[in-house]
């Protein structure tokens, strides 16, 4: 794979036509962000104002908040947080598409079982044919995106059946540390880093949906899965995380201790809990653009002085086999040959 330049400033790559460099080798979002930089710093949400939508939002029904929690290290925190912290009535919520861990899973179940709180597991192969089309069409869409589209509107579904006025996610302040309510996802696909990303996936997602039947009421985009959910009722989508004055230093420790929590043995980036076609997803976004979300949400945190340029230079290379990645896509009728 061809080896690309890499910001002084943080660990985005030269990936022309959105992100460039200056003589200096600093990218384009670097430059951009110390612009605004003092702006930034002082816009940063605080926690009093998490805990003022929390009273807002609280629901006079069976259930405050439906959490959505994957059994990753930040979506179990937020539940936590939740219970302990915010003393709310919450309704666990973990979607399979097929390709969650074991581990992740029973994460979830230890956390909700010691917590003493209700939980839905919603398990569905709906999107495996999207997917393999992704890999078959040898399409540059994101895998990760429609995945975001369809649990987002599945989430949304979820808090009206139950009447539930807010969701509670697991994000971070590298996937958004400046939106006090959600706009449109963790991965905000319009900013600079994701343009091209987003396009192939909105171009895919769109074109597949007209030939497909199965899909013709599938979202085309985050905005669409918003306004249909508006059109329901009224839900704010929150995370702990972006309010909170710490990271996963603090509460990793807690879960492990409290709730039963543990690391997967395999996982990228290290640290994280993520689904096993996560792998298949950053290998092609590499192919196709050189970094992945991952990169953009580690940026962001070394623009924000949350980690430095060296720890996610740090950060260990991902080095599946081709073996391993046509173990995971094999149920989707695909074979990486190279």
């Amino acid at each position: 794979m061809e080896e690309r330049k890499i910001c002084k400033k943080c660990v985005l790559p030269e990936s022309r036509p959105d992100i460039v460099f200056d003589q200096e080798g600093v990218c384009n979002v670097c430059a951009e962000y110390s612009k605004t930089k003092d702006e930034v710093s002082q816009s940063k949400p605080l926690e009093s104002e998490f805990v003022k939508m929390l009273k807002m939002y609280r629901s006079n029904g069976e259930y405050d908040c439906l959490v959505m929690c994957s059994g990753g290290k930040d979506s179990t925190a937020a539940l936590y947080y939740m219970c302990k912290r915010y003393k709310l009535k919450r309704l666990a919520f973990t979607f399979d598409h097929g390709f969650e861990t074991e581990e992740a899973l029973e994460n979830v179940r230890n956390a909700a079982r010691s917590l003493g709180v209700d939980y839905l597991t919603f398990k569905s192969d709906y999107m495996q044919e999207m997917f393999s089309e992704i890999l078959t069409s040898s399409s540059r869409a994101v895998i990760c995106h429609p995945c975001s589209l369809w649990y987002m509107d599945l989430a949304f579904k979820m808090a009206y059946r139950f009447n539930i006025p807010m969701i509670i996610a697991g994000w971070t302040k590298g996937q958004s540390s400046r939106q006090p309510l959600m706009s449109r996802c963790g991965c905000n696909t319009h900013q600079q880093e994701f343009i091209s990303m987003g396009k192939a996936t909105q171009e895919f997602v769109e074109k597949y949906v007209k030939t497909n039947p199965k899909y013709k009421d599938f979202p085309s985009s985050m905005e669409e899965v918003l306004l249909r959910a508006k059109r329901r009722q009224k839900c704010a989508v929150l995370s702990p995380h972006w309010f909170l004055p710490f990271g996963s230093e603090v509460y990793v420790e807690t879960i492990k201790k409290e709730l039963g929590w543990k690391q997967p043995a395999v996982s990228y980036p290290a640290g994280s809990t993520n689904c096993s076609l996560n792998f298949i997803s950053v290998n092609n976004s590499l192919k196709y653009f050189g970094y992945t979300h991952y990169h953009v949400e580690m940026s962001k945190m070394i623009r924000e002085g949350m980690m430095t340029r060296d720890e996610a230079l740090q950060a260990p290379k991902v080095n599946d086999s081709i073996d391993d990645l046509n173990q995971i896509a094999k149920p989707l009728g695909y074979t990486f040959t190279e």
